[in-house]
């Protein structure tokens, strides 16, 4: 049987669903609990007392090897809890791994589940462990998603200590933009915990079990939206001081101390980001933010969103230098590889090397060298008097010099001047929000060295797969005429030059812009093949490279536009 794995959705942790952040069971790191008879007595004890519990239905007999639609073999119970369980199982038809939920058709929330899970599927949201079947067949309902064996849970890695400033601000930026475009489309997490955040090997955060955990639980709020925000402002809380924020212990994380109430974590842990600190009380249920800031609440994830695009970006560290280790002459290069190992105690007579090019190839060899210097300053001698016999026969007609194109001497070709950009604004009309780090859009033209404007993260090269591009418009200040646009990136970047009409009028729309020129890498020309007159130019960006934090991301460092 193959070893388990982090990615099975968690549903056995015991949080009381009256307040999902505050109370959780302990879990292990691949969302199984550690006595699964007493915690499963306990949560049909708390399930007992909620009007939509599962009444008598029990669990379908299920084992190892059973075929769900002649497909899916499973292979491993992860949670046998309320009526439902999970597994691990494999597609054999496109032999990969995946996570199955599974409940009885006549289980009061069947029908709840599979609209959750549809729902979720539709989304399509590549942040969020993704559904990929929810089917009810033979008197059974059950919901397949995603495995990702290469996945971590938040949960194990806080075990270890608090994450790094830079982290915790990547971990809580994807977390909130990700739950906000799940809100957008009307759909709520209700259990967003340590267990169902994950990162990826190449970095990336992704959220598991989206509408699908709440149902399998029956889990219910009139506030799904500050619901899912106090969950974010409590998995950030955690992330920076390796403590949960409340009472009671939880997901193997300390709580705080009694009577004390809910206290900012720079107060709790010595070192913690300032910002990031703020940010996590905001969110909390906390009656707006620190006392000494005085900051409205988030009570949203789009809210969430907004506060983290108004603090000062945290850079990522610097890698740390390692020195190359000192270089040992081995006995190989001192050539007495194969020789007999001298005695101890013996001197050993030092060979006198010979005088350079003493022997018979060595007198060859300067004789050679000496012949061709001797050949090498008559062909030259030669040469320079034949050049100067040609001048001297052209100084006749002095003033009648012809061009290689047939033109006159005095014709001269216009001389490339800097355009100096008045402004410049992000572009982003695919977007969900119509906007990418506004922010920072004066660092592109800017002379300070070491800065740039960069884009949000994304998940590939092409944006996700959620829009075709981002850009950035340049206002000349007038119409003028443009001879080329030279672009400077971090990293092999894909970019269009566009411009709009010489009319002076900036386009609303990406439609307004013209294509004119097109290049990859990181200092990209782009040179327009006809003369071109505009006052508005963009730069759209069509491919992102590959950060040295495993996600998608351009960073623009300079631009300069010449005539």
């Amino acid at each position: 049987m193959a070893e388990r794995s982090t990615a099975a959705v968690d549903v056995a942790d015991n949080s009381d669903d009256t307040s999902l952040t505050a109370k959780a069971d302990q879990s292990t790191a691949d969302g199984v609990a550690k006595n699964r008879e007493r915690d499963t007595d306990s949560d049909e004890v708390q399930e007992s007392t909620r009007t939509d519990g599962p009444g008598t239905t029990s669990p379908p007999e299920l084992h190892s090897g059973h075929k769900l639609a002649r497909r899916y073999r499973l292979e491993e119970c992860v949670t046998r809890l309320d009526g439902f369980s999970s597994w691990r199982a494999v597609d054999e038809k496109l032999r990969r791994a995946v996570g199955v939920h599974i409940l009885p058709a006549d289980h009061s929330r069947a029908r709840s589940v599979l609209a959750a899970a549809r729902s979720s599927a539709l989304l399509g949201d590549p942040r969020f462990v993704q559904v990929l079947d929810a089917v009810e067949e033979n008197d059974l309902v059950y919901v397949v998603h995603e495995w990702l064996p290469d996945a971590t849970e938040l949960t194990p890695l806080l075990a270890s200590g608090p994450l790094e400033p830079y982290d915790a601000y990547q971990m809580v930026s994807q977390i909130s933009s990700a739950m906000a475009a799940a809100h957008r489309e009307g759909l709520a997490h209700l259990r967003l915990n340590p267990n169902a955040v994950l990162r990826t090997s190449t970095g990336q955060w992704r959220i598991r079990g989206l509408a699908v955990n709440a149902a399998l639980r029956g889990v219910t709020t009139e506030t799904p939206q500050r619901t899912d925000t106090e969950a974010i402002g409590a998995l950030l809380y955690a992330a920076l001081t390796q403590r949960w924020p409340y009472e009671s212990d939880a997901y193997g994380l300390a709580g705080l101390p009694k009577d004390i109430g809910l206290i900012a974590p720079d107060q709790v842990r010595a070192g913690v980001h300032r910002g990031l600190s703020e940010l996590s009380m905001r969110a909390l249920v906390n009656d707006g933010a620190t006392a000494s800031r005085h900051e409205s609440p988030c009570t949203t994830p789009e809210e969430l969103v907004k506060a983290i695009g108004e603090m000062p970006r945290i850079r990522p560290p610097e890698p740390a230098f390692t020195a190359p280790p000192e270089y040992q002459r081995t006995t190989y290069q001192q050539g007495t590889y194969g020789r007999q190992a001298p005695r101890l105690g013996a001197t050993q007579p030092v060979p006198t090397p010979p005088p350079p090019l003493q022997s018979r190839t060595g007198k060859a060899l300067k004789w050679a060298v000496s012949a061709l210097l001797i050949a090498a300053l008559g062909l030259g001698s030669w040469q320079l008097a034949d050049a100067l016999m040609d001048q001297g026969g052209k100084t006749d007609e002095p003033n009648q010099t012809q061009t290689p194109g047939g033109g006159e001497k005095n014709q001269k070709r216009p001389v490339s001047k800097p355009i100096t950009i008045e402004g410049a604004q992000d572009f982003d009309p695919f977007g969900n929000d119509g906007s990418e780090n506004p922010d920072e859009i004066d660092q592109l033209y800017d002379t300070a060295p070491g800065t740039y404007w960069e884009t949000s993260f994304y998940t590939s090269a092409d944006f996700g797969r959620l829009k075709s591009g981002v850009g950035v418009i340049l206002d000349l200040g007038k119409v003028q005429q443009v001879g080329k646009v030279t672009v400077s990136f971090k990293g092999d970047t894909s970019a269009e030059l566009r411009a709009a009409g010489d009319s002076g009028t900036q386009p609303q729309s990406f439609d307004g812009y013209t294509k004119v020129a097109d290049g990859s890498g990181t200092t990209v020309a782009l040179k327009p093949d006809k003369s071109l007159s505009t006052r508005y130019l963009l730069v759209w960006l069509t491919k992102l490279p590959l950060t040295e934090q495993g996600n998608y991301r351009a960073r623009v460092v300079d631009i300069k536009v010449t005539s």
